[in-house]
């Protein structure tokens, strides 16, 4: 059982957003159309194997020319806020150099039609769309990407800042660096292990200075960035599992966060003199640092650790998902691995559903930053298998994802109740939660098989139908939208009251009727 809609949204303070997320590559398709140029995502999904089953982004969900459709299926639906990303080689399709007047186009119409149904935008500057001229140079290895993602904001602050309500620099840094430029399951498909690192860097450059770009135009909207953050679990009492689950969390975690909320990387990273293969000039660390407006964290799991290689590097569920054997990497390299929780249902990822462990992850937050800004969970979410049920005789469909419903229910509850007063991250000053994802979509390299979306795609004809977990936080809106016009309407009539309270220099005496002035008799 979950918490009731109703019950949960008497949870929700007032000012918190409630919204549904995507990023361009994964639902616009029309790859090759209005003079997009081309992503290196584009070279590498069509490499064969790299992509589950052979799947192509080509089409994906259409939502380039089905755009309308989709923000009206999100005003149905009620949410706050709709979080995008444009998509880099749309707008300016070499990464450097002039800029496409269609792909602007194309985000301005999304943009005029979010504000006309009452959708406050948050806009993703990157989500992984590198744009292929830019990795034929080196991508995050080179860099001169982080200032091509300065440049590209102040394109973007000057076509969208008007209307802009929340700005993301950069998508999960941890990620690109790792399945990207580590382990070679994403874009690029390098697999450079630690010789990845100065994508760390160079990524959190291009944060900074994508930061000072936006604030140079003068946007009105907030300005953050988005980490993703799993909690680190040693897989036992031993002391090796401590010390691989602290390494882990320094490796995922802190190396992406400290530097943007702190001013440094981690003391182990400095001393180990990790950076210095590049040797950054000192005014990097103050653009990587500069205070942010909020603070994006993408949670959906904690991560179990065990010393030594284990049977891979990941569980084997995990693996099959993404489409990657990974068995290689446990065959001696690597020092530690990701064990699986049995206890656990798990999502079609193989990913452990936990959500105590969403207040886990706020409180580490809150302990570890004590100056932390206002936070945003940008992202959250699960796939699951979904099955389709069609009642013949109303030709209507119904798509009954209770687990995806009672993830999202029982992690915006984990979420709310750590940070209420009392809670175990009350210091933290929550206001909002994305959902992933608005839509079924192109999940990387996992292509077509991960669904994450209240709303379920067919990939042959590109249809929409809502599903349980759709009408779900439909249901939630609703109520914390009456519960907040309720409260409002109390505080009027209180407001308009008339003023009873007696003035004890004028009362009058029941017994004698004889007005005092507050001396006695």
């Amino acid at each position: 059982m979950h918490i009731s809609a109703k019950d949960l949204a008497a949870l929700i303070p007032a000012d918190f957003t409630l919204g549904v997320a995507t990023a361009a590559f994964q639902i616009e398709g029309a790859l090759t159309e209005d003079g997009r140029g081309t992503a290196g995502w584009d070279v590498f999904s069509a490499k064969e194997g790299a992509i589950v089953d052979g799947h192509s982004p080509a089409v994906a969900c259409d939502h380039y020319h089905r755009m309308p459709g989709d923000v009206a299926l999100m005003k149905q639906l009620g949410v706050d806020s709709y979080r995008f990303s444009l998509s880099w080689p749309r707008i300016q399709p070499n990464g450097s150099g002039p800029m496409n007047p269609a792909g602007l186009a194309f985000y301005d119409r999304l943009l005029d039609e979010l504000l006309a149904n009452g959708i406050s935008p948050m806009v993703t500057l990157y989500h992984w769309d590198t744009p292929l001229a830019l990795d034929d140079a080196g991508g995050w290895m080179n860099r001169d990407t982080a200032y091509r993602l300065g440049e590209f904001a102040a394109i973007a602050a000057d076509a969208y800042g008007d209307r802009v309500a929340r700005w993301v620099t950069i998508n999960e840094p941890a990620t690109v660096s790792t399945n990207g430029y580590t382990m070679g399951l994403h874009s690029p498909g390098e697999a450079l292990m630690v010789n990845a690192l100065p994508t760390v860097h160079h990524q959190l450059l291009g944060h900074g200075l994508a930061m000072q770009a936006l604030r140079a135009a003068g946007v009105p909207g907030e300005i953050g960035m988005t980490n993703v953050y799993s909690p680190m679990v040693p897989n036992s009492i031993n002391p090796l599992d401590w010390m691989s689950a602290g390494l882990m969390d320094i490796a995922q975690n802190r190396l992406y966060a400290d530097p943007v909320l702190t001013g440094q990387y981690p003391d182990i990273i400095r001393a180990a003199k990790f950076f210095g293969s590049f040797d950054h000039p000192d005014g990097d660390m103050e653009i990587i640092s500069q205070p942010l407006d909020f603070y994006g964290l993408n949670y959906y799991m904690p991560t179990k650790v065990a010393v030594g290689p284990g049977e891979g590097a990941v569980p084997a569920t995990m693996a099959e998902a993404m489409g990657s054997d990974l068995s290689a990497a446990g065959n001696g390299s690597t020092p530690f691995h990701v064990e699986a929780w049995p206890e656990a249902d798990i999502t079609s990822y193989g990913w452990p559903v936990k959500p105590e462990y969403m207040a886990v992850a706020l409180k580490e937050m809150a302990e570890r930053y004590p100056h932390l800004p206002p936070v945003i969970i940008t992202e959250g979410g699960a796939s699951f298998e979904d099955i389709v049920v069609r009642d013949k005789s109303t030709n209507t469909t119904f798509i009954p994802d209770e687990r995806r419903l009672k993830y999202l229910s029982d992690h915006i509850e984990s979420a709310l109740k750590a940070t209420a007063p009392g809670g175990d991250a009350e210091g933290i000053d929550l206001r909002g939660y994305y959902v992933w994802s608005l839509m079924d979509n192109f999940e990387w390299s996992a292509g077509y098989n991960q669904p994450f979306g209240l709303l379920h795609v067919d990939f042959e004809t590109l249809e929409r139908t809502p599903k349980a977990s759709y009408f779900w936080l439909q249901e939630l809106i609703e109520e914390r939208n009456l519960a907040a016009a309720a409260g409002a309407a109390v505080a009027q009539a209180a407001s308009e009251e008339p003023d009873t309270a007696v003035d004890p220099e004028t009362a009058v005496s029941p017994d004698d009727g004889v007005t005092t002035s507050g001396a006695t008799a």
